[in-house]
């Protein structure tokens, strides 16, 4: 798979060397072989549950990071709607097929749970026909594309993150500003000062800020905070190659060869320059209303408290150990926070203790603490115990495309996971000298991805980097710590909007709405 002097150039211009081109080419031609789950992580068993004796010294903990501006919150916020409104645009496609009429007919019966109600009324009395027309009319088609389309509201080209999440008495308030809002109770230092950092879609750089401006003009004042927002975007040197049918380098129709987007994983260096030493990482389509963010706050706080006691108790040791006279008690204590960190095999009899440098060599790495929840079923993936290369055992979250499931072993270990990862993250991404890890050399880089997906009506193989919170953190310190399903509230389709946890104030009902056929659809058939 010969690379032309054509395409070194255009890959130079972006930031991606020959090797590094190279090097993916030879991950899709030979990939490497899939994860090696050894047992499902499960409390007691690699997952920590939290007893409430353990709450005060670790919110007090929370309290002092956040008044020494040690935090901030990192938000993964790229992605456009365009998912969450698959069906409808489906239907606008094929009015008559039978799951996108449904989901049409369930979306218009159910506006009145929905934020984007008064955007949507407001769209369609510019039409001249008005909401409540449409509704009785069983107009479904100018309902779906005034939804979608433009002219319109536009929005399945919109960044999530920008829709309409939740209605307010003044209005509907998008993902973003929840995320600002929800930050804003555990984020603030002594000043005021709430740091979060965004990953968005270039080209949307002026509707976030736009976004931005209004809220600090607004929640900014009655919450008494100061948001410092950084956006940024993916880097186009992640991006990764693809294959043709052929086994050879995917081009397009003018012979170039395409580049896609490298997945979350491409996100690790955002990550590593946000303004904060303990980071928490939440997905943009994960967080409730205000009213609902009380015990999401709070476990939050106590998340952010146990990763500041144990990023402590790293250092400490790190720096015991580099005196010459340390004591066998420093590398016991050492060896059981490597245990507690998710490396068993650190735990050796005192006869046979690591001696103090390489001790520290294994403390001196990133710190991840994840709040896992019970599996309720949600589609992802989740905490397990996975054979390393080096036959030792580490603790992963392990999404189902890193799995042989046709494994009969392998498939039964999967199924029988207890819980699941809400991607609810607290990162400590500074050394005990207190500078910023080069996050790159704790990257898996064999735990890539492979995908068969199309451009242009023509098959290609997709790779993918190791996830961010995958392989892209393989070789961090892991710990997994139960939180409530109550802190998970996942947006993957329009209608997961309507859930209770997502609503703020009841709109009334405009009544059934009438079918194409005449008959009417209420709730009951949604």
């Amino acid at each position: 798979m010969s690379l032309t002097s054509r395409d070194l150039a255009t890959l130079a211009a972006v930031g991606i060397s020959r090797a590094e081109a190279e090097r993916q080419l030879a991950l899709l031609a030979s990939p490497p072989p899939p994860a090696r789950l050894l047992r499902p992580c499960r409390v007691g068993d690699g997952i920590l549950r939290l007893d409430a004796a353990a709450a005060e010294p670790l919110l007090a903990a929370a309290a002092e990071a956040a008044a020494a501006g040690r935090l901030a919150k990192f938000v993964p916020a790229s992605g456009a709607a365009s998912r969450m409104f698959a069906d409808l645009l489906a239907f606008l496609i094929d009015p008559t097929a039978e799951r996108p009429q449904s989901a049409a007919a369930s979306v218009a019966a159910r506006l009145d749970e929905l934020a984007l109600r008064p955007l949507l009324a407001s769209a369609l009395t510019e039409t001249g026909k008005g909401l409540d027309q449409v509704l009785a009319d069983g107009d479904l088609a100018t309902l779906v594309s005034t939804l979608v389309s433009r002219p319109g509201l536009g929005l399945a080209a919109r960044p999530k993150g920008l829709l309409p999440f939740h209605l307010y008495p003044e209005g509907p308030r998008t993902a973003f500003v929840e995320h600002l809002v929800e930050g804003a109770a555990y984020l603030a230092d002594r000043q005021g000062r709430c740091r979060l950092h965004f990953t968005v879609s270039p080209g949307s750089d002026e509707a976030f800020s736009a976004e931005l401006a209004e809220a600090a003009r607004t929640l900014g004042a009655r919450l008494g905070i100061t948001f410092e927002v950084d956006l940024s975007h993916q880097e186009p040197a992640t991006d990764t190659l693809a294959l043709d049918r052929d086994g050879q380098p995917f081009r397009d129709a003018d012979g170039a060869l395409l580049r896609r987007p490298g997945g979350h994983g491409a996100l690790l260096g955002n990550l590593a320059r946000t303004r904060g030493e303990l980071v928490v990482v939440k997905n943009i389509d994960n967080v409730l209303p205000e009213r609902a963010q009380a015990e999401v706050i709070h476990w939050q706080r106590l998340l952010v408290g146990l990763a500041a006691l144990l990023t402590a108790r790293r250092d400490e040791l790190f720096h015991r150990l580099g005196d010459d006279a340390a004591s066998d008690a420093a590398r016991r204590e050492a060896v059981a926070l490597l245990a507690e960190l998710g490396h068993p095999d650190a735990a050796v009899s005192d006869r046979d203790l690591p001696d103090a440098a390489a001790l520290r060599a294994r403390l001196d790495r990133p710190l991840r603490l994840c709040g896992v929840v019970a599996n309720t079923g949600e589609p992802g993936g989740g905490p397990f115990w996975v054979a390393a290369s080096d036959g030792s055992a580490s603790r992963q979250l392990v999404e189902s495309a890193q799995v042989d499931l046709a494994d009969a072993e392998q498939s039964a270990l999967w199924r029988s996971a207890t819980h699941f990862n809400p991607v609810q993250l607290v990162c400590a991404l500074d050394d005990p000298a207190g500078r910023r890890y080069d996050l790159d050399r704790f990257v898996d880089p064999a735990a890539v991805f492979l995908a068969r997906k199309s451009e242009g009506g023509r098959e290609l193989v997709a790779l993918e980097r190791p996830g961010l919170w995958n392989g892209a953190m393989a070789h961090w310190h892991t710990v997994f710590v139960e939180v409530p399903v109550a802190t998970f509230a996942p947006v993957k389709t329009l209608l997961d909007l309507a859930r209770p946890e997502h609503r703020v104030l009841p709109v009334p009902s405009v009544g059934p709405v009438a079918s194409p056929g005449g008959r009417g659809y209420d709730r009951s058939d949604s």
